[in-house]
């Protein structure tokens, strides 16, 4: 992949040859505009990673710059800096798409750690798009899974690696996180992808309907086996068989699976017949399996079959950098179904990001379908939404419950709690604690992954 290449936008010739020379120093490939004008000719004939443009220029300003570059250019970055800042600016420039704002005179240091987190985000922007492009190229199968953080590369990644080899794969994460999509993801771009891939719930069926789903039935095995069926394996014969919830199954089940696994046989209910079988089979659970070996609970060999190869989708509070795109995606596509366009206010994804999301993805794209279906004006409000998250956090923790609790914990409820009174509102609440917007989505993000949405269910 090669260098990062940054573009520098000011009028004033001092101002910007300072900040090349800055940039210089950390071994930057930098090149320097002092119009707009000039800036978009540059951007036309070369592709740079980062623009980082003053507002206050002749003609064209930066904001108008900025709006150029990612209409035009969406997956470079922009930074925009001014001498002249005020929060109704700065809120103006993010909601706009720059990636940070930064007032002058800057701090070398703060400069160099917003330059290095732009183009971290920049190289991740990257490898995101090669590898879903990878991976739709491969097989021409639409890709459903969205998101540019780092947690979602990865597993873009594992998709990438385990797709082509064959190998059994467990896949875990909270229920409404997105396991099914990971799974149809690796069935599609996999040798098998022309051949059936068949779901099942082992949680939604009871034991007895579980077995002749999964492995058929002869007639008259049982009283109303009219006629014989043939289950799930054999109809996935040289596709994909996904178990999702696979915890669920009995100790029974569990025996089965392991014989199938190990001998790809199947063999129906009622029959002494085996039936080989080719077949890859993903499992899924929301549930820790190893922690369900050592309670006794699930098999250890069957865990062993069943973990080849492990990946986990992030729970949606632990990647809250993917829920505008998330948002966009599902507005989209309900938007489609009614038959009618439409959008959303900025403000609503402000208000969604001040939830924890305890349903994940499911719970979003369930939102965004009830507030389309309802929405007569074709533009989505925060009233759209704030009914429900309301009654999300009525319940909500005393900061002094008379428990001795930690610093951290205090302040992590603390957090939530100015979140919540701003109804959501990120920018309000990121102003009320005096830190940057961006350091109260990582905080956000850092409280979710430790389960912080216990405290406001």
């Amino acid at each position: 992949m090669s260098e990062p290449l940054i573009l520098v936008v000011d009028d004033e010739i001092e101002a910007q040859r300072a900040l090349i020379r800055a940039l210089k120093k950390e071994k930057y490939h930098v090149e320097g505009a002092t119009s707009a004008n000039e800036a978009l000719g540059k951007l036309a004939e070369r592709d740079f990673d980062l623009v980082i443009t003053d507002i206050r220029m002749e003609r064209m300003d930066g904001m108008e710059l900025m709006r150029q570059v990612k209409s035009r250019w969406p997956d470079t970055l922009v930074i925009v800096m001014t001498a002249f800042a005020s929060i109704d600016t700065a809120i103006r420039a993010i909601h706009d798409g720059a990636y940070d704002y930064l007032s002058k005179p800057y701090e070398v240091d703060d400069l160099r750690q917003t330059v290095h987190r732009a183009l971290d985000q920049s190289r991740l922007m990257r490898e995101n798009l090669e590898l879903r492009q990878n991976l739709a190229e491969e097989k021409d199968h639409p890709i459903e899974l969205i998101g540019m953080s780092p947690q979602m590369i990865d597993v873009y990644k594992m998709i990438a690696r385990v797709a082509p080899t064959g190998a059994t794969v467990l896949i875990e994460g909270e229920s409404g996180s997105g396991k099914e999509l990971v799974a149809r993801a690796i069935h599609a771009n996999s040798e098998r992808a022309n051949q059936p891939f068949i779901a099942l719930n082992c949680g939604a069926v009871s034991e007895t309907l579980l077995e002749t789903e999964m492995f058929g039935h002869v007639k008259g095995a049982f009283t109303g086996a009219a006629y014989a069926k043939q289950g799930l394996f054999e109809s996935a014969n040289r596709g994909t068989v996904f178990l999702d919830e696979i915890s669920e199954t009995s100790p029974n089940m569990q025996t089965r699976l392991l014989r199938v696994i190990e001998e790809r046989e199947v063999q129906r209910v009622g029959s002494m017949e085996r039936i080989a079988v080719d077949i890859r089979i993903i499992a899924a659970t929301n549930r820790s399996l190893k922690k369900l070996v050592a309670e006794g609970a699930f098999r250890e060999d069957l865990f062993y079959r069943l973990n080849v190869v492990n990946i986990t989708v992030p729970a949606l509070r632990e990647r809250m950098a993917d829920l505008p795109l998330l948002f966009d995606h599902f507005l989209k596509r309900h938007s489609r179904r009614i038959g009618r366009r439409v959008a959303a206010h900025p403000e609503v994804v402000e208000l969604l990001s001040g939830h924890l999301w305890p349903g994940n993805v499911r719970e979003l794209e369930n939102m965004v379908e009830r507030a389309v279906a309802l929405n007569t004006s074709g533009m989505l409000m925060t009233s759209d939404f704030g009914e429900y998250l309301s009654r999300k956090r009525e319940k909500k923790s005393a900061l002094f419950s008379g428990d001795l609790v930690s610093l951290e914990e205090i302040e992590r409820q603390y957090i939530i709690h100015v979140i919540d009174r701003c109804n959501g509102n990120m920018s309000r609440a990121a102003e009320v604690l005096q830190i940057d917007r961006r350091t109260l989505y990582r905080m956000v993000e850092r409280f979710g992954s430790r389960e912080a949405h216990q405290t406001v269910e």
